[in-house]
């Protein structure tokens, strides 16, 4: 009888911004081929500028990637737990139906897919990851 190999299971933190870093793109990229590989993706967290990617307002023009949108139809399609940094999200004018009512603001504009929590959740996801990749500016 052949062993089956073991599943590794990763965390990605994304923390450069689609369209001025590479970092999404990669991130993006890398998450197809683990999946691809049998792996598993624990959590994506969304840290710094890298929080631009739950933006529901992001429009790029019509000859440019979507990746904001690409990573909303990815997460969904594979059902992967998704979060942005509170803090990160309240200084770049990121809001979801939470944080909108508590500072009495108007309008919510963090996609559904993702959470917005405190950085509990990444280490949480973190701790239950085999591995932890970090996409930051230069795509590294």
């Amino acid at each position: 009888m052949t062993a089956q190999p073991a599943t590794a299971r990763f965390t990605l933190v994304i923390s450069g911004a689609p369209y001025t870093s590479q970092a999404p793109q990669s991130a993006l990229r890398f998450a197809e081929a683990v999946l691809s590989a049998g792996h598993a993706i624990e959590r994506v967290f969304l840290y710094g500028d890298g929080v631009h990617l739950a933006s529901s307002y992001a429009a790029p023009p019509s000859d440019e990637p979507d990746w904001p949108e690409m990573w909303a139809e990815f997460l969904q399609q594979h059902r992967i737990a998704a979060t942005c940094c509170v803090a990160s999200a309240l200084r770049r004018g990121l809001l979801d139906h939470t944080e909108a009512r508590r500072y009495q603001r108007p309008g919510v504009n963090v996609r559904s897919c993702y959470t917005v929590a405190g950085l509990g959740d990444w280490l949480e996801a973190e701790q239950a990851a085999d591995r932890t990749l970090y996409f930051k500016d230069g795509g590294g």
